[in-house]
């Protein structure tokens, strides 16, 4: 049987598969298995538990495992989502549910996709996206708990109004596509997959 060091012809890791391949023991995952009893925990428990699916993708990996790209020409890879993801809760839980005049983490106003552009493999850069990630879920977090009514409503910049309840839905839409292409990621780096 291969391991994770064993690479194809294409040089790439051999994927690991199976149980000795989990991220966490499933006794260890601090993902939920359901069991909600109504709507706000479970809009609340999705988005949480594909947020740390995001952290379990990217555990145990350096800064430049984590700033890898996956295939040209995409830019993305494991700490741009990290930084996309930091940009996008910010984006909707600061700016349209908050209302707050707050700058763009790392796009110019107008530009999109620069989370990936300075997603480089430095200890500094990594450590700046992921505190900067806990700080707008942290936010987020406080914002949900706090808004009663999940059908209250904020107004896009195109004018268009959302409700608090469609935006948990949209940001865990958003994770589930992400934690996906965190997946591919992931295997190309050292072949790991599930969970």
């Amino acid at each position: 049987m291969s391991d994770a060091r064993t690479t194809t012809e294409t040089d790439q890791p051999a994927p690991q598969f199976a149980w000795s391949n989990m991220f966490v023991r499933p006794e260890d995952d601090p993902r939920s298995e359901g069991g909600y009893h109504d709507e706000r925990s479970m809009l609340v428990g999705y988005l949480r538990d594909y947020r740390l699916t995001l952290e379990l993708k990217c555990a145990d990996l350096d800064a430049e495992q984590l700033a890898r790209r996956s295939v040209r020409p995409s830019k993305m890879s494991l700490l741009g989502l990290v930084r996309h993801l930091a940009e996008v809760e910010r984006s909707w839980f600061r700016r349209v549910m908050a209302g707050q005049d707050v700058p763009k983490l790392y796009s110019p106003e107008g530009e999109r996709d620069g989370a990936f552009d300075d997603a480089v493999g430095d200890p500094a850069v990594v450590e700046e996206a992921w505190r900067s990630w806990r700080a707008e879920i942290a936010f987020a977090d406080e914002l949900v708990a706090a808004t009663a009514d999940l059908g209250v409503r904020a107004r896009m910049s195109d004018g268009e109004e959302i409700s608090l309840r469609e935006l948990l839905l949209h940001m865990i839409e958003e994770y589930a596509r992400h934690c996906g292409h965190a997946d591919l990621l992931r295997e190309r780096i050292d072949g790991r997959v599930g969970q």
